[in-house]
């Protein structure tokens, strides 16, 4: 199964997120009808043993008619993080490791990122 998916569509409005290991797709998809949904999709980078790597992907998707109150609790959960904890990350393990993942994650070239292989392991028993 590639990213896309058999009964998906090409994306018609896409963006992408990287933030160390993890990156996320913002894509915006046609359903049968010619209606609009989005996908977010949330693509972590696990290091083999071995030196290689592979990606665990997860998906959601979200309608039209949630996308006031998705917007509404979103936006309400993060105003409440950086309410009650500020927006510095306040975890040393993190910001010492934050460096390494961003490096590593600029070494990943613009053709790894649009290998279909590399969007092949998906597996949905962690949602």
């Amino acid at each position: 199964m590639n990213y896309n998916g058999m009964m998906e569509k090409e994306e018609i409005f896409s963006k992408v997120l990287r933030a160390g290991r993890r990156t996320y797709f913002f894509d915006v998809r046609a359903t049968k009808a010619e209606d609009y949904y989005l996908t977010i999709t949330e693509s972590k980078k696990f290091t083999n043993d071995d030196g290689s790597f592979h990606y665990k992907k997860h998906k959601i998707y979200i309608y039209k008619e949630d996308f006031s109150e998705f917007k509404d609790i979103l936006a309400e959960m993060t105003d409440y993080i950086i309410n009650e904890k500020g927006d510095e990350v306040i975890s040393e393990r993190h910001q010492k490791d934050f460096k390494k993942e961003y490096d590593e994650t600029l070494r990943v070239t613009e053709d790894e990122l649009k290998t279909p292989g590399s969007f092949t392991d998906i597996n949905f028993d962690d949602i």
